[in-house]
């Protein structure tokens, strides 16, 4: 019987501190509580969060939503990164394709018996191969930057959003102020709740 009264103190005490909520709408609009009503709205259609659920890539979705400046500018960079990848892969192919040649060759010469014929093929590739090489150094010199500008591209396009957003989080803390009536109250009702049960026990 105590424990049933236990229990039933405990459940009484949970949600007395859960009426006691009040659920009050922020006194400011923000792109975060937009950015939660939009990825809640996608989760309940079962649509895949975007951007991984990162909450600032949320955020700054919500900021672009009504910025053709920022639309613009976003389309830029993706169009600029699909250019980058689509570049990048067409002058790879060809380089990789002639360093697999290369080692494939090189695979087959050593499992050759005639070591003159080994010889003459050992030397006809390496000849061929860092003749290739020297004729393409300008091209993978070139790649080599491509690839440093695709990188330090992301990470500043990583530091805009944060930094747009930043103050986005920093106005929806401001419209959610934790206030501590709700907390104390609930702990006064646990406490007289728990000393109640001490006396009956």
């Amino acid at each position: 019987m105590k424990k049933i009264l236990f229990a039933s103190a405990l459940a009484l005490c949970a949600l007395s501190c859960k009426e006691n909520k009040p659920r009050q709408a922020p006194a400011v609009e923000n792109a975060v509580d937009n950015a939660a009503s939009s990825v809640s709205n996608s989760i309940k259609k079962n649509t895949r969060y975007s951007d991984g659920g990162n909450l600032v890539h949320e955020i700054y979705h919500e900021l672009i939503k009504n910025d053709k400046a920022l639309q613009d500018l976003e389309v830029r960079i993706e169009n600029t990164f699909k250019e980058t990848e689509d570049v990048l892969s067409e002058y790879m192919n060809v380089i990789d394709k002639s360093e697999t040649y290369y080692n494939d060759a090189k695979a087959l010469t050593n499992s050759l018996t005639d070591s003159a014929a080994k010889k003459e093929i050992e030397n006809a590739l390496k000849l061929s191969s860092e003749k290739y090489h020297l004729k393409t150094q300008t091209t993978r010199d070139l790649i080599k930057k491509i690839k440093a500008n695709k990188i330090a591209l992301y990470e500043q396009q990583m530091v805009f959003k944060i930094k747009k957003t930043l103050p986005e989080i920093e106005k929806y803390q401001n419209a959610h102020p934790l206030k501590t009536d709700q907390l104390n109250q609930c702990i006064k009702k646990q406490n007289d709740l728990l000393a109640e049960l001490k006396k009956i026990q």
